[in-house]
């Protein structure tokens, strides 16, 4: 690795090529609507520490105010594919940012999907399971992962080793077996991904958001669907991205905990 990511500071565009370049941004530039790298921010700003939090929202950018931060990376950026006034309270979020010169980046699909700091490969590790591949197709792309659990898993063990509460945001659709040993993932609002899991013999589906459409459907075919929130779900990219700012950049990172409960 370079020594320019071994001296705890880089400037923006350094950060925003290492982003790219660690999350496979381009393989999604297809698929994805969201505005992956850098949203706002001078590429010569230099850059010392990072606040990672799921959601681009204002509450999220006072936060990293505090703390000092000279950069933010979120999973849910500002910009989603179709242009949009910069008025309200969209006006309000990127003025902040240029006030206080924070630079913004986001990561959407890219940090679903990367096997080792996205948010379904760390899901996957955390349950301890076995012969994890890709799942979840989403525009041609793989998503989410599945794997084995070879000693099983109860409900409530998943739950508690993926953090989930319903002070949370979790929903339990408990139709499926009381041990479960296949399992597939995608967090967010991807619940009519069950279908996927269905069709290939899955005792249980993780993700973040509940769907009264899918609800007949699972009972039906006898699957268990745990919702975990759609936020929950998705603190675990942005914690490990952090976690890799600190050590392949030598960055100061920290996670801020901004839950909606849904």
């Amino acid at each position: 690795m370079s020594t320019l990511y071994n001296q705890g500071t880089m400037n923006t565009k350094e950060l925003e090529t290492f982003i790219h370049n660690r999350l496979h941004l381009e393989e999604f530039a297809s698929s994805d609507i969201s505005l992956n790298g850098l949203q706002v921010g001078s590429p010569v700003k230099e850059i010392k520490k990072v606040v990672c939090a799921v959601d681009a929202s204002l509450e999220t950018f006072k936060r990293a105010h505090e703390e000092g931060a000279d950069a933010i990376f979120v999973h849910h950026g500002l910009f989603w594919g179709k242009s949009i006034a910069i008025t309200d309270s969209h006006y309000k979020r990127v003025a902040f940012l240029i006030t206080h010169d924070i630079s913004l980046f986001a990561a959407h699909l890219p940090l679903d999907a990367h096997p080792a700091l996205g948010n379904n490969g760390v899901m996957a590790r955390l349950l301890s399971l076995e012969d994890i591949t890709p799942f979840g197709s989403y525009h041609g792309l793989d998503i989410g992962y599945k794997g084995v659990s070879k000693k099983g898993l109860t409900i409530d063990e998943i739950t508690n080793l993926l953090g989930f509460s319903p002070e949370k945001g979790l929903n339990v659709l408990p139709f499926g077996k009381e041990k479960i040993h296949k399992v597939a993932i995608v967090s967010g609002g991807a619940s009519r991904e069950v279908l996927q899991a269905i069709s290939i013999g899955c005792d249980a589906y993780i993700t973040g958001e509940a769907s009264h459409e899918m609800y007949n459907i699972c009972k039906e075919e006898g699957i268990t669907m745990i919702c975990g929130g759609h936020y929950q779900s998705e603190v675990f990219g942005v914690q490990a991205f952090g976690k890799a700012l600190k050590d392949e950049c030598k960055l100061e990172a920290i996670f801020v905990d901004i839950p909606t409960a849904l």
